[in-house]
């Protein structure tokens, strides 16, 4: 079961987004900001875990982990700079 201890944190986002999340908490669409924040925070660590999975078995059904040879390739190809 999921743990509901909570912590207050700063977070800074942009002014038209929390217009917006502001917007539907008037509404009635959302209870509260925190709330919505809260649900946009488990969903972004939902998806973040269902990727690792899909590629772990994606991994897996074409031979397995990327080499580091690979993984520096497919670093290069996205343009992503290592040091």
């Amino acid at each position: 079961m999921k743990s509901m201890t909570m912590e207050r944190v700063t977070v800074t986002i942009e002014q038209a987004d929390l217009a917006a999340i502001r917007e539907l908490v008037a509404e009635g669409h959302a209870d509260t900001v925190s709330g919505f924040i809260q649900h946009a925070v488990s969903l972004a660590l939902s998806d973040e875990h269902l990727f690792a999975r899909e590629l772990a078995e994606m991994l897996e059904a074409t031979g397995g982990p990327l080499t580091e040879t690979e993984s520096q390739w497919a670093l290069h190809a996205l343009g992503v700079e290592t040091t």
